[in-house]
C-alpha cells in the first residue's frame, strides 16, 4: 500500500534521500507522450506542438506546447470529435456545435454560431467546419483567401493546411484552395478519391483502388506516396505523412530528421494523425503509440515500479531504483545519461549537461560535461546529500558544512563556512543552503535577488530553479522569491504541502494527498501536472517534469477519495452520500448506504491504522 513521504528531488537539486516506497515514473512537459498511459480511447489529433485524445466518454486530453493554452481542452463529456492546428485546438459536440481554445491572433478560436455541424479541420492559424447540408464555412486566417470557402453543398471530407485546404465532394472529386505557391491547391484530376488530407505546403488524397497520391511542395519527398493499393488512411504531417494499409500496419514517408516518418511496426492500428514534426496512432485496443519530435525523450519514463527518487535536469533525468541502481534518459549530448554501473547509490542530482550520485558509503561520483569541472568530484566518504547546477556542484557533507567546485564565475561554488547546514540546492549561477535553525542562506549571482532569501527560520526543505528559489516552511505553506517574469514565484496559498521543484520558469509543489500543483512556464505544459493522486516525489526540469506514482499494493473498501487510505477524508465523503442510494459509499453491497456500510468504513480505518501506526491519516481532523 502506498504512503507518502517527503522525497525533495528539484532541478539541478536532490535533498538528503528519504526513503519513499518504490513506484512508477510519469512524465509531462515537451514531449510526444502523455503524462501517462492512456486507453478507451476514440480519436487522436497530432497539431503543431500538442496532441490531442477523445475518449470514449466524450472527454478530451490534451498535452504538449501549451504557450497559448491550446493543450488546456475544455471540460466535459459532450465531444465527438477534435482537430489540434499549429497552436489551437477544435472540438465538436455532440450538439452539433464547435468549441475552439488557444491562440487567437487571427480569430481562429471564435467558432461561428450553430449546431448543424459535422466535421472540423484545423489549420495553422485558420479553422473550417463541414455542415450537415454539405456546405463549408471557414474563420481566421485569410491572406491566402484559405478562409473564403467555395460556394456548394455538396461536399463530405474537409481537410485544412498550413494557408490552404482541400474538400472532397459527392462525386469523388477534389476542390482546394488558398495558398498554391508550391501547387498545393492544384489538386489531381478525376472523381475516384475518397479520403484527403493537407499539411503546410502539400497535400495527399486516397483513391478508391487503395492507392495514394499527392502534389505540392516535394523537399523531402513527402509529395512521393509509396506504391501500393492496399491503403485506407492517411494523414498528412508538417514535411512528411502517414498511411495505414488494410493490414492495419503503418508506412512513412518524407522528413524523418526526427524520426516523424518511421512508425512503429505492429498491425492493431486503426487510426492515424500527422502533426508538424511527429505522429499518433491510434491502436485496437482503446491506446495510442507516439512517435517524431520530442526533444531528447526526457519526459519518456522507463517502464517499472521500483522508483524511489528522480531528478531532472535541463533536458534529461535521472532515477533512482529501490535496489540502488540508477537510470538515466533524455539528452545524452556529454555523456549525461551514461550512468555508472552499480547498485550502492542512494541519490542522484541532473544538472544541465552533467549529472551526480551519492553512494551508500557517502562517496560522490560523476560525470557528463567536465568543462568547468563540474564532476571533478572531491574525495572522501562523508557526505550526505548532493546538488548539481548548470555548471557547478555542491555537497553537504555529514559534519554539517558544504564544499562547491566547477564553474565559479559569480561565487555559485564558493558556500559560506560553518557545520550547521542540512540541505543545499543549486540553480543556473547561484545556490542555496538550508540551516538547522531552519533558516535559508544563498550566495552567487543575483541579478534577479535569486540569493534574497526570504527571512524566517521555519523552513524544511528549499528548491533552486534557473533564477528563482522556493522554500517549504514546517506549517506546509510555500514561499517563493527571485525571477518571476512567468509567475513562478506566485506561489499557491495553503498550508498542506509536502514537497517542492524548481524547474527552469516553472514550479510544482506535492501535497499531502498525493496531487500535484504547477505553476508558471507553461509553453509545454510543463506546469500542467496529470490531475490524479498517488504521487509521492516531484521533480522540475527546464521544460518538463517528471514525478514518482505509487499505487495500491492492495484496495481496502471505504477509500472514496482513492489515496490509498481510509482516513478522514473518507469518512467526510460518506457522510455526504449517507441519504444517498448506492454509489462509491455503498460497500456492502445492499444497494443503499446505510450504518453497514459506515462498519465497513469504520472497521477498515482501523485495520489500515493497524497496518502503520501513528501515520496522521488515520488520525480524523
Amino acid at each position: 500500500m502506498k504512503r507518502l513521504g517527503a522525497v525533495v528531488c528539484i532541478i539541478f537539486a536532490v535533498m538528503a534521500a528519504v526513503a519513499v516506497r518504490a513506484g512508477t515514473i510519469l512524465g509531462w512537459g515537451e514531449t510526444a507522450t502523455p503524462q501517462a498511459s492512456l486507453n478507451n480511447l476514440i480519436a487522436i489529433s497530432a497539431g503543431g506542438y500538442h496532441s490531442l485524445v477523445l475518449k470514449s466518454d466524450g472527454s478530451i486530453i490534451a498535452w504538449g506546447g501549451n504557450s497559448y493554452g491550446q493543450a488546456t481542452p475544455p471540460a466535459g463529456t459532450e465531444f465527438t470529435k477534435i482537430a489540434a492546428g499549429l497552436v489551437h485546438s477544435i472540438a465538436l459536440k455532440k450538439n452539433g456545435s464547435i468549441v475552439c481554445w488557444g491562440r487567437n491572433d487571427y480569430g481562429q478560436s471564435i467558432p461561428p454560431d450553430g449546431n448543424d455541424f459535422v466535421a472540423i479541420a484545423a489549420g495553422f492559424e485558420h479553422s473550417m467546419a463541414l455542415k450537415r447540408d454539405g456546405s463549408i464555412v471557414c474563420w481566421g486566417r485569410n491572406d491566402s483567401g484559405q478562409s473564403t470557402p467555395p460556394d456548394g453543398n455538396d461536399f463530405v471530407a474537409i481537410a485544412a493546411g498550413g494557408w490552404h485546404n482541400v474538400a472532397l465532394k459527392q462525386d469523388g472529386s477534389i476542390i482546394a484552395w488558398g495558398d498554391n505557391y508550391y501547387g498545393q491547391a492544384d489538386p489531381c484530376d478525376g472523381n475516384n478519391f475518397t479520403a484527403i488530407s493537407a499539411s503546410e505546403h502539400y497535400s495527399i488524397a486516397l483513391k478508391q483502388d487503395g492507392s495514394i497520391v499527392a502534389w505540392g511542395h516535394n523537399n523531402y519527398d513527402q509529395a512521393v506516396p509509396p506504391d501500393g493499393n492496399d491503403f485506407v488512411a492517411i494523414s498528412a504531417g508538417g514535411e512528411h505523412a502517414v498511411a495505414m494499409k488494410r493490414d492495419g500496419t503503418l508506412v512513412g514517408w518524407g522528413a524523418d530528421w526526427a524520426g516523424q516518418a518511421s512508425p512503429p511496426d505492429g498491425n492493431s492500428f486503426t487510426a492515424i494523425s500527422g502533426g508538424l514534426y511527429h505522429c499518433l496512432a491510434l491502436k485496437t485496443n482503446g491506446s495510442f503509440v507516439g512517435w517524431g519530435r520530442n526533444n531528447y525523450g526526457q519526459a519518456d519514463p522507463p517502464v517499472g515500479s521500483d522508483f524511489v527518487m528522480v531528478s531532472a535536469g535541463s533536458t534529461h533525468t535521472l532515477a533512482l531504483k529501490q535496489d540502488g541502481e540508477i537510470l538515466g534518459w533524455g539528452d545524452n549530448e556529454s555523456g549525461q545519461i551514461d550512468t555508472p554501473d552499480g547498485n550502492d547509490y542512494e541519490s542522484v542530482a541532473a544538472g544541465t549537461y552533467h549529472s551526480l550520485a551519492l553512494k551508500q558509503n557517502g562517496s560522490v561520483v560523476g560525470w557528463g560535461n567536465n568543462s568547468y569541472g563540474q564532476i571533478s568530484v572531491p574525495s572522501g566518504s562523508g557526505f550526505a546529500a548532493i546538488a548539481a547546477g548548470s555548471y557547478h556542484s555542491l555537497a553537504l557533507k555529514q559534519d554539517g558544512s558544504v564544499v562547491g567546485w566547477g564553474r565559479n564565475n559569480y561565487g555559485q561554488a564558493n558556500p559560506p563556512a560553518g557545520n550547521d547546514f542540512v540541505a543545499v540546492a543549486a540553480g543556473r549561477y547561484y545556490s542555496l543552503a538550508l540551516k538547522q535553525d531552519g533558516s535559508i542562506v544563498g550566495w552567487g549571482r543575483n541579478d534577479c535577488n535569486q540569493i534574497i532569501t526570504p527571512a524566517g527560520n521555519d523552513f524544511v526543505a528549499i528548491a533552486a530553479g534557473f533564477s528563482h528559489g522556493l522554500g517549504l516552511r514546517g506549517d506546509g505553506s510555500i514561499a517563493g522569491w527571485g525571477l518571476n517574469d512567468y509567475g513562478q514565484t506566485d506561489v499557491p496559498s495553503g498550508n498542506d504541502f509536502v514537497e517542492i521543484a524548481a524547474g527552469g520558469y516553472h514550479s510544482l509543489a506535492l501535497r499531502g494527498d498525493g496531487s500535484v500543483i504547477g505553476w508558471g512556464r507553461n509553453n509545454y505544459g510543463q506546469a500542467t501536472p496529470p490531475a490524479e493522486k498517488g504521487f509521492v516525489a516531484i521533480a522540475a526540469g527546464e521544460n518538463f517534469s517528471p514525478a514518482i506514482m505509487q499505487f495500491c499494493d492492495y484496495v481496502l473498501a471505504g477509500d472514496i477519495s482513492d489515496d490509498c487510505r481510509v482516513n478522514s477524508e473518507d469518512l467526510e465523503f460518506f457522510a455526504e452520500q449517507w441519504l444517498l442510494s448506492g454509489g462509491p459509499a455503498n460497500f456492502n453491497g445492499t444497494g443503499g448506504v446505510n450504518l453497514l456500510d459506515f462498519a465497513v468504513l469504520t472497521g477498515n480505518w482501523l485495520i489500515d491504522c493497524y497496518l502503520e501506526p501513528g501515520n496522521p491519516a488515520c488520525v480524523p481532523k
